[in-house]
Parts: structure tokens; sequence; C-alpha cells
């Protein structure tokens, strides 16, 4: 097997940004206030209400399984149900962390072709039941972009958050991959997030340049209520707070966000076109971020691990490749060339 200079089976195989490490490294320069009365924390705060157009509440966690989880257990109660795709990741891969952290809110999946939900599978969810014996629907749980690598639209979010509205539901959106899809749809955080409805937003900074942590983000400052306090029990109130908060200042101040995403968008694109036109290789959903979904026959994918490449299968089977920041186009060259090469001596 071959040694591959960089692999592009997770984008959480990226390192730091330079612009996060820098500002990590300042932050590091001197002592400072505990628990979030530094400095760093504030303008980190005053940086996303900056690019949100708006006075949201901010809390720093130090993953994606705490700010979906606790998010989430702060719209509901234990006896309320949270509707997700079957697919979305707090369903599929938190190891039951939004059941545990909300006392036992059941996550009720709808059905989806793509990994997005509709309002129509909202709406035959959420109205399927409504007697005492079953949880009462509290909560929508959206993934932008999805585990599939799809983006839903401004009009897309806006339809589920009108019928959300309507039915009496708030709006979780788990944005892990939010950099990506604002880069794909060209429009400000707030277009895609608060002026579409959505109640509160986990902008994920791992998958964008930073080296731990992510962002949840109230745009309803009721919703907060005790937010900190829940934060604390979890064991996410971090001591040293500013080396969560401080890289946030290097993507958010220098644009490093949408630039990290744009790049990471853009290989994924470079890597489909040039795979098109395989006989035996196609992609099962459009790219549209920074994943690519490889349909191949079980010999071509066996060909590219023995070359060295890593991936997961984990969706319907296709071999899953994800750009981050740090993408090298050489390799992902590379990564293109032995996929054409294994294609065709399949064919041959």
């Amino acid at each position: 097997m071959h040694r591959k200079p960089q692999q592009f089976g997770s984008d959480n195989y990226a390192g730091i940004c330079p612009e996060a490490l820098a500002a990590m490294l300042e932050a590091n320069s001197r002592s400072a206030a505990a628990y979030g009365e530094d400095p760093w924390t504030g303008r980190a705060t005053d940086a996303f209400r900056t690019l949100f157009e708006t006075d949201c509440e901010v809390f720093f966690v130090f993953n994606g399984t705490a700010a979906n989880s606790l998010a989430l257990a702060a719209l509901c109660q234990s006896y309320h149900g949270i509707i997700c795709a079957a697919n979305a990741h707090v369903e599929t891969d938190e190891c039951g962390a939004p059941e545990f952290f909300s006392n036992g809110a059941k996550i009720l999946t709808a059905p989806t072709l793509n990994g997005k939900l509709t309002p129509a599978a909202i709406e035959a969810l959420a109205t399927s039941r409504g007697d005492i014996h079953f949880p009462k629907p509290e909560v929508v749980s959206i993934t932008q972009a999805t585990e599939t690598g799809r983006v839903y639209s401004r009009d897309e979010v806006s339809a589920i958050s009108m019928l959300c509205r309507r039915l009496g539901l708030k709006l979780h959106m788990d944005g892990a991959r939010f950099a990506n899809a604002c880069a794909t749809l060209d429009c400000a955080p707030a277009d895609l997030s608060w002026r579409v409805g959505v109640d509160v937003l986990c902008f994920g900074g791992a998958k964008n340049g930073l080296g731990l942590g992510e962002a949840v983000i109230f745009f309803d400052h009721a919703l907060a209520r005790d937010f900190g306090y829940r934060c604390k029990q979890a064991g996410q109130l971090a001591s040293k707070m500013r080396f969560l908060s401080a890289p946030w200042l290097g993507l958010l101040e220098s644009g490093a966000w949408l630039r990290n995403a744009r790049h990471g968008n853009l290989c994924a694109r470079g890597l489909s076109e040039k795979i098109q036109g395989l006989p035996d290789v196609s992609l099962m959903f459009p790219v549209e971020a920074n994943a690519v979904f490889l349909k191949a026959p079980a010999a071509v994918l066996d060909v590219l691990r023995t070359k060295g490449w890593r991936f997961y299968t984990f969706i319907g089977g296709a071999a899953r490749f994800m750009f981050a920041w740090d993408a090298d186009p050489a390799v992902v060259d590379a990564l293109a060339s032995d996929i054409v090469e294994a294609s065709r001596a399949q064919d041959w």
C-alpha cells in the first residue's frame, strides 16, 4: 500500500488553518481571566453578531455532539419529539446524546431521498398522531450541508420554517458545514439562518479550520435562558475559554471561514469533473458542497484502497471523499487519476 501525502476520508483530518492558529498563539501570549471573562471571548462573540447582522447569544463548546445535543435539549422537554432526516447526524452518529441531554426526548425520523427534509415529510410526521401516548413534536432539526452533501437553498429553509411556525415547532440547524453552504449559495450567513426562520444554529468550526470547537448561536434570546448552566453541567464550560474562542476570531475577522469553505467546495467539484464519463463510476448525489460520493464496483474501490486511499462507505455503499481548507489540488488530481485508472482496469 502506498503512503499518501494527504487523505480525504473526512474533513476532520485537516489541521488548524494559519489564521486560527495565529489567533490562538496570540491568546497564549499572556494570562487572562477564566471561564469566558477574557477579551478574546468577548470579541469573538461580537464578531459573530457582526457576521450575522443581529444581536444573538453565542456559546462556545468543544465539539459538534455537544453543540447539537445541548442546543436540542434547550429547545424541548423530555416528553417532546425531535423531527429530523433518517440519516441526520443527530440520529445516526451522536450515540444517543440528544436523548441523553434532553432527559429522554425522542428523535422522530423522516425518510428522505437525498438527505433533505421537506415540509411535506415534516408535516406528515408532526401530525401523524396527536394523542398523549406519543411524544409531542417540538423541534425540527435540519443539517446544512446534509450528510449526503446536499445544500438547502434559502427558499427551502424558509418553507420549512414557515411550516414550523404554523405547527408551533422550533427550528434547529446542525451547521457542521454551514460555511460550505454559505459558499455554495454565495449568500450572507444571516440570509441562511435567522432571516429564514432558524431559531438556533450550531456553527461548525472543526471542519472549517479550527482544531476543535463549535459555536451555538441562539437568534431568540429567550431560548438561550440558562444555557450557560447547561454547558457547565455537561462539562462544556472551558476554564481557559480563550483557547476555544480566539481561533474563531482568526476565522471571522480575516474572512478565512468563507475562503476555507470555498476551497473545499472547489476541490470537491474538481474531483467530480475529472471523473465524469467513466462507464462504471458515477456520483450518488450532486456535488453541492465539499463532499463527493462515488458509486463504483467493489473491485474499483478495492483498487483504491490498495493504492492507499482512505474513505468511508456508510451511506449506500458509495465512497465518500471530503475536502477541507488544506486540500492540496495536486493530491486531488492524484486521487482522480487513480480513480480513472482503477475504472479503466475494471472495464478491460
